[in-house]
Formats: structure tokens, sequence, C-alpha cells
């Protein structure tokens, strides 16, 4: 028998005891001791090739796990599945019952555990070792390798009391662990370990060693792919932000030229409006110093004023719009002077430049106010002189008057009504704000306003005074907060009557305020002629209306009030027929005797004479005073 049977057995990778059969087979032919020696020399020699063919093909397994695991983690992106992937192969590789991995925490000074793979025990996945103690703090301090078949019977090692009870917990007995190296930082132990006695190969040790310098390197290269794409998406934000500024700067570029060009070309408040609100979007109201709207976009809805008047407060104090409950508030002003405010409800967040829009806005708000107030004083102007000329006496040139109010847009030719309103409109309301108002509300109208000898004078289109007169009253008392008096005269048609319009409007206003009904408005034909007739008078001398009342019939008041009797209702209805007793009982529906019984008492109370042609007169000028002060 010879030697190639050993060779056909290391061909077919046949195993240990099978090289004991040539053997047994000799023995059995009866061969001779000497063939004997040379076949278990034959054996010794193939069993050593034998071992030497599997850790070969064990080696060429390893270096083939290493390759596999390279290219594994060279896929990997994210740090958590580079570091798993590094223990579940490290597992895999040396067929242990588990796998490990600690990072160095530079800060706190010690290692602690990152991630698991076949671990049981929570306790033992989140310890941390300080630099030296067990097996891993010695790894992570020194750098070295280090194993042990049993750790706790393994004096090498500085036991720690936590750190034993986890590896206890984890019934952990033989530990192998290998630092993880960057040049020459340690960054961290890669480790492995069995929960039976087991000691490690220096092949197994120089196989975890090289998986831990793989392990190193995609944990740096994953680290650095974390940073780079932790500083792209950085800069993804940065240039969004950039971006959005830039967009915001066109903005405010673009707003600026185009309320630069409202200035320019003589815009109004509305078009500023209109420009904001395409630019910022949301709703936009513009309110005029009384808080009342003059120009909007959208709906805003009722306005809180007080939560209005503090932030418009704030915005004048600090100089810059200011936010309240999702509403901008710009105040406008002008020095001193406040113009109103701006109230926006945007539809997203502004951000500076939005702001500055909203402010410039306020600004050129401010600008288009105080042009158009000095337009309209200048017009004012115009128009009050172009009134006074009419007013005065005797008239001037009126082909040129009348070219003049052509051209403010005034026909002298149609009918035109005077209104006189008395313009010593109190305390605190200065005559300036009555006029003001006046030449506001007469240039809407195609008329005309001025003040003349104490009087705010108004010409207006129409026919009707007295109604004219009592709109006037309204609106001026409305803005003013206090109530005045206005009279009205007319129709006038053409310049020489505009005049006399104005001397019966005074009249009547003087008549309504020596009546006591301040407050009013009324033409001649409310006031009737004895309005008028008082009117002149008090004009004049200042005639005591409630005086002449009293003198003439206030014991014919008095007596009604104390008795509760009609003795004037029975004068008048006297007077009114003429003096005739009967037809003073129709009108009454009393008894002729009745009548003559009231008469007579009115005899006792007045005087023997009050029939007499003069005291006729006085009492029936008297009692229609009386009913006019009582209407």
């Amino acid at each position: 028998m010879s030697g190639a049977e050993f060779l056909e057995l290391l061909s077919r990778e046949a195993a240990a005891v099978e090289f004991e059969g040539p053997l047994v087979a000799a023995r059995a032919a009866g061969a001779s001791p000497e063939r004997l020696a040379e076949l278990e020399d034959a054996k010794i020699l193939a069993l050593r090739v034998r071992g030497l063919l599997e850790r070969r093909r064990q080696r060429e397994m390893e270096l083939t796990g290493l390759y596999e695991t390279a290219g594994d983690l060279a896929g990997l992106r994210d740090l958590d599945a580079v570091l798993r992937a590094i223990v579940h192969r490290a597992r895999r590789l040396l067929n242990t019952d588990i796998a490990y991995m600690t990072l160095n925490d530079d800060e706190r000074g010690d290692t602690y555990m990152r991630v698991t793979d076949g671990s049981v025990s929570a306790k033992f996945q989140v310890l941390r070792l300080p630099m030296g103690t067990g097996l891993g703090g010695l790894v992570a301090q020194t750098g070295t390798p280090y194993a042990t078949a049993n750790y706790m019977t393994d004096m090498r090692f500085q036991h720690k009391g936590d750190i034993d009870s986890g590896v206890s917990e984890e019934g952990l007995v033989a530990i192998l662990g290998v630092p993880l190296r960057l040049g020459s930082r340690v960054i961290g132990v890669l480790y492995t370990a069995n929960r039976s006695a087991r000691p490690f190969a220096r092949e197994e040790v120089a196989l975890m060693v090289s998986l831990g310098a793989h392990a190193s390197v995609a944990i740096d290269t994953a680290r650095l792919i974390t940073e780079t794409r932790a500083a792209l998406e950085e800069l993804s934000a940065a240039n969004a932000v950039i971006r959005a500024h830039s967009a915001s700067v066109e903005r405010a570029a673009a707003a600026h030229d185009r309320m630069t060009g409202l200035v320019l070309r003589g815009g109004g408040v509305e078009d500023v409006v209109a420009a904001v609100t395409e630019v910022l979007g949301g709703d936009l109201v513009v309110l005029d110093p009384d808080g009342r709207p003059v120009a909007a976009v959208g709906g805003l809805g009722e306005l809180e004023p007080a939560r209005v008047a503090e932030a418009l407060s704030a915005s004048r104090l600090e100089g810059r719009a200011v936010r309240r409950d999702g509403l901008w508030v710009a105040a406008v002003v002008a020095g001193a002077d406040d113009l109103g405010a701006l109230v926006l409800r945007p539809e997203r967040e502004l951000v500076d430049a939005d702001q500055q829009i909203l402010e410039r806005a306020a600004l050129v708000t401010a600008l288009l106010t105080l042009f158009r107030r000095a337009s309209s004083e200048a017009e004012g102007r115009v128009r009050g002189e172009l009134l006074d000329d009419l007013l005065a006496e005797p008239v001037r040139d009126p082909a040129a008057l009348r070219e003049r109010a052509r051209r403010l847009g005034v026909d002298l030719d149609a009918p035109h009504v005077l209104v006189a309103v008395r313009a010593d409109t109190g305390p605190g309301q200065p005559r300036g704000r009555a006029l003001s108002w006046a030449g506001t509300y007469a240039s809407a109208r195609t008329g005309l306003a001025a003040v003349r000898d104490g009087w705010v004078v108004l010409l207006l289109p129409g026919a009707e005074p007295g109604p004219a007169a009592q709109a006037v009253v309204r609106e001026l008392t409305r803005v003013l907060g206090r109530p005045v008096t206005a009279g009205g005269g007319g129709p006038a048609g053409g310049s020489g009557t505009i005049g006399a319009a104005y001397a019966e409007a005074v009249r009547c206003a003087s008549a309504l305020i020596s009546l006591g009904r301040t407050g009013e408005g009324a033409g001649s034909a409310e006031l009737g002629f004895v309005g008028l007739l008082l009117g002149a008078v008090s004009d004049r001398d200042g005639g005591d209306v409630q005086q002449f009342v009293r003198h003439t019939i206030g014991a014919i008041v008095d007596y009604d009030t104390r008795r509760g009797t009609t003795l004037l209702a029975t004068l008048e209805a006297y007077f009114g027929s003429g003096g005739s007793l009967a037809r003073a009982a129709e009108r009454l529906h009393v008894h002729v005797n009745t009548v003559t019984q009231r008469l007579e008492r009115v005899g006792n109370l007045l005087g023997a004479d009050w029939q007499t042609p003069a005291r006729s007169l006085e009492i029936q000028l008297a009692l229609r005073l009386h009913r006019l002060r009582n209407l």
C-alpha cells in the first residue's frame, strides 16, 4: 500500500478520522513493522497538509468576509446603519453569541455602549466604562487589543461593580475587544463575546483587528457624509433664506418705485392701498385721525377702537409699524400732526423688508395727505375769495366773477342757496376746522365756502334753503362734536342776488338763536315773517325774545301752568278767528259762554286794554314767539 491513498483522502477533503483507514487495513493484512512505520509517517504528513489546507481555507473565508464587509460598509451612508452592520458582521465572522461596540466620549472622558447585536440585557446595553476600567476601558485607554477566555476570573482587568453586574446579567464569559482607530486616535472599541468559556486564537484577534480597521474607516466616512449632508442642508436653508431675502428686497424696490411714482404723478390714498396689497397681499384699511376708514382693500371687519388706538400710539412712539394680534399698524404722521393710520392683515408673515414697505406706504400716505390738504387749502382760498367778492355790495364786474366761477366749476346762473353758520363754535373748536369742513363739503357739491362777519357761509346748488341748512347742521355737528345753528337763504340766481340771500340766511340763523333753538337749521319758510322780523331785530340790537314774551303774556303762561287751563290756546283761537267768539268756540269745540268766561279771565290777567290795537299786536306777536320757541 502506497502514500497515494493519503493523497486521495486529501483530494476529497476527507475527515481526519478517515486517515486512520490505511493503517488499519495494513495491520489487518499483516504488514511488516517497517511498512506500518512508513504509513504512520505518511499519515502524519498528510494530516499536516490537511491542517495547512484547512487553515488556508479558513483564512480565505475570513478574507472573503472582510472583503464583503468592506463592500457592504462602503455602500452604507447612515452612521447608525454602519455601526449595526459592523457588529453584526463581527458576530457572524467569529461565530460568537454577541457583538457590540462602544464609542469614546471625549467630553466625559469615558466610553459608552453605542450598539449591540445579540444582547438581551437592558442594563448591559446602557453601560458606560471609565477609561482603564474593565476590558473595554483598558482597550479604549491603551489602544491595544485584549482577549479573555473568562472575564470574571481574569485579574488583568480593573473590575467595577456596575460593569461586572451588567456583564453578569448579559451572561458573558469570553470577551475579545479591539480598538477602533483613526490615525493615532482611538474612537471606540469593537467587541465579540461568548456566554461560555472560549479562548480566542491569534488569527481571530487579527481578524477582529482588521475588521476594526475597516469599521473605523467606515465610521469616519459615514460621519463625514452625515456632516456633509448637514452642511448641505444648512446651505440649502441659507440659500432659501437668501432667495427669500432677495425676493423681499425686490418687492421693496418695486414698491418704492411704484409709490414714488404715485407721489410724482399726484396719486391718491386709494392708489397707495392698491400698491401695498398688490405687493404684500392681505387686507388693508386707511383710517383718518378720528379712526374712520377712508380707503380699503379686502374686508378687515369692524376694528376694535381701543386696540387700534393702543397700537397706533405704540407705532407713533417707536416710529415704525407694530404688530398686534395678526394685524400690522403703521401710524401716518407728519411732524406732530396725526394724519391717521394704515392697518394691514397680511396673507403671510412679514419680513423686515415687507415691514419697511408698510412703513414707506405710511410715509407716502402722509405726503399725499399733506399735498391734498395744501391743494385743498389753496383751492379753498380761491373759492373763499370768489364767494367773498360775490357777497360784497355792490357786486363789481359780474362778468369777471362769472368767469372765475366757471373755472371752478360753479354755474352762477343756476339756482343756489346760501347757508350761514355761526363760526364761534366754542372752546377747543377753532373756526379753521369748521371752515375746512365747509370748504370740503361745498367743493364736493360744486359750491363755495368762506368766512364773513363771523359767519361760515356756504353757497350750494339748489332751491330749498331750509333743507340745505338742516343738512349742514347734521354734518357739521357730527364733525365738531357739538351743536351748531344754521340759517338758509335764497334761492339766488345770478351774482347780483347772492348778497340778499346771504342776508336772509343770517337773519334766519339769528332768529333761531334768539328763539333758543340752537342746534337747528331753518329757512324763511320754516320761520315765517315773525322769525325774519325777530332775526332782523336780534341781528341789529340783540333784542331779548324771552324777556319780551315774559313781559307780554307771562301772566297767562303762569296761570295755565299752575291751573292746567288753556287760556293761551283760547287767545290763539280768538285772534285766529278774527275776534269772533262763535268761530273761536267752534275751533275749540266749546260753548260760546266758555270762550267768553275765559276771555274775561284773560282781561283780569292782562288788563282791560288787552284788545286795543297796540296791545293786541304785541300779544299776538308774543303768542307766535312763544309757539316758535316751543316747537
